[in-house]
């Protein structure tokens, strides 16, 4: 009898311990996913401003004939960027993954600064209205590339922060969740902040 009583007892804290677990695994995926579908949202805006580039690009090549080489340095920062989106897109837990897109923003953005500042010097492109347009599109996707990114690392703090406590610290690396996830910091003030171009 007293046997049937100790199984029973072990019987039930290992179920409650099995429950335990199943509820650090479904917590541990929960806030994996939440990072990753925000990584989605500032896949979205970037991609958004990416496809402004090369409108913006057409607009501005007519006037600036004699600046080919600013023209060229932005095509290849935005392609650049574009593949590092691609690579970080495809595991946005990748510290490697987030720092290369971060890198490539900062040159984009850089490029971008460049562009406009050169831009100044032609006053038919500061009155043209597609040159106009772009500018409040490019800097309306820039504030939600911020949104998005503060969104995302907001999604990361969490899910590093409940790996890293107790108990599911120790058994995070069991389930799949040993790497910590990688915050999203821009290295330049160019994206960190909307371009401030007077037309």
């Amino acid at each position: 009898m007293t046997t049937i009583i100790i199984l029973c007892v072990f019987g039930g804290i290992a179920l409650i311990f099995f429950f335990f677990m199943i509820g650090i695994y479904n917590r541990l995926v929960t806030l994996k996913n939440r990072f990753q579908n925000a990584f989605s949202q500032i896949e979205v805006q970037l991609q958004r401003r990416y496809d402004l580039i090369p409108n913006l690009i057409e607009t501005v090549k007519g006037y600036m004939k004699h600046e080919k080489e600013t023209l060229d340095a932005v095509i290849q920062a935005r392609n650049s960027a574009m593949g590092s989106l691609q690579s970080c897109s495809a595991n946005p837990g990748d510290a490697g993954a987030i720092a290369g897109l971060a890198s490539a923003e900062g040159m984009l953005g850089g490029a971008l600064g460049r562009l406009f500042a050169l831009s100044e010097a032609y006053p038919d492109l500061k009155a043209n209205e597609n040159m106009s347009n772009l500018q409040e599109e490019l800097s309306s996707t820039e504030n939600k590339v911020s949104f998005s990114r503060q969104a995302f690392n907001d999604a990361v703090t969490a899910y590093n922060t409940y790996k890293q406590t107790f108990p599911p610290v120790f058994f995070a690396g069991m389930f799949g969740h040993g790497q910590d996830a990688t915050l999203l910091e821009f290295e330049s003030q160019k994206i960190k902040e909307a371009p401030k171009v007077q037309f």
